[in-house]
């Protein structure tokens, strides 16, 4: 099974940095990370997590569009040019074709966020004398958060075409972070059921402070995990309902 998902996961990958709008995103997400000291704001002096929080929007924004990119045509475009039905006339099962494809998108976007933080910690390191290591920890953060999005994507795909996924996904991340101004902050148990992303959101410690503790991160993967598995359980469900 390893094998089989490994061989899509890579498939995935290849084909997607064969395509442009690979490059595209990782230049302009480059070219912006170097000129974020320039900007209008920071004229006078940039405060050193000022610059952090618009490094990880930045790192957040270029990984959104390269994951939706990817995750919402992947299947669409496959079943449409029939090269799906190579892969499943192999002993592949439907799981294994959902989850070696989730992989393989995971495995793009962390390409680019490592690259996004490695050049964002260089220009602070340059600009600010600081080496800025929490920009990893948020980096970690966006890229677990790019894999729930990119699990509920490829679901949702299996369905329906590309624009209804990326409406459909672009709304999951807005309801995800929009707990407290639907329930509120007080303890409930609409608030407890309510399908947040917010275990994701680490950008004050990030940016304005010392970074986050291994509490947060453990809650993190399990927010991950959790999240992953069930839509990956769905979206394979919905493709083995799918008449190919």
């Amino acid at each position: 099974m390893i094998g089989r998902l490994t061989s899509i996961a890579g498939a995935v990958f290849m084909d997607a940095v064969r395509q442009r709008v690979f490059y595209v995103v990782v230049f302009f997400g480059a070219a912006l990370a170097l000129a974020i000291p320039s900007l209008p704001t920071y004229g006078v002096g940039v405060a050193v997590g000022s610059y952090r929080e618009v490094a990880l929007a930045l790192t957040f924004t270029g990984a959104l569009v390269l994951t939706l990119s990817i995750a919402a045509t992947r299947v669409p475009g496959e079943v449409d040019r029939r090269t799906v039905y190579n892969v499943l006339a192999k002993p592949v099962a439907r799981l294994d074709y959902i989850v070696g494809t989730w992989l393989g998108v995971a495995a793009v976007s962390a390409a680019a966020i490592t690259g996004f933080t490695a050049i964002e910690q260089l220009v602070g390191l340059i600009r600010y004398q600081e080496a800025m290591w929490q920009l990893w920890q948020g980096a970690l953060a966006i890229w677990l958060e790019m894999g729930v999005l990119a699990a509920f994507a490829i679901a949702v795909s299996t369905l329906s075409g590309p624009v209804v996924v990326v409406v459909s996904t672009l709304t999951m991340l807005f309801i995800g972070h929009s707990r407290d101004g639907v329930l509120g902050s007080s303890p409930s148990l609409a608030r407890s059921l309510y399908p947040s992303l917010d275990a994701f959101n680490v950008i004050n410690p990030v940016a304005h402070g010392s970074g986050i503790g291994s509490t947060v991160v453990v809650g993190m993967l399990l927010a991950f995990t959790g999240w992953a598995g069930v839509l990956l359980i769905l979206g394979s469900l919905g493709f083995q309902r799918r008449d190919l």
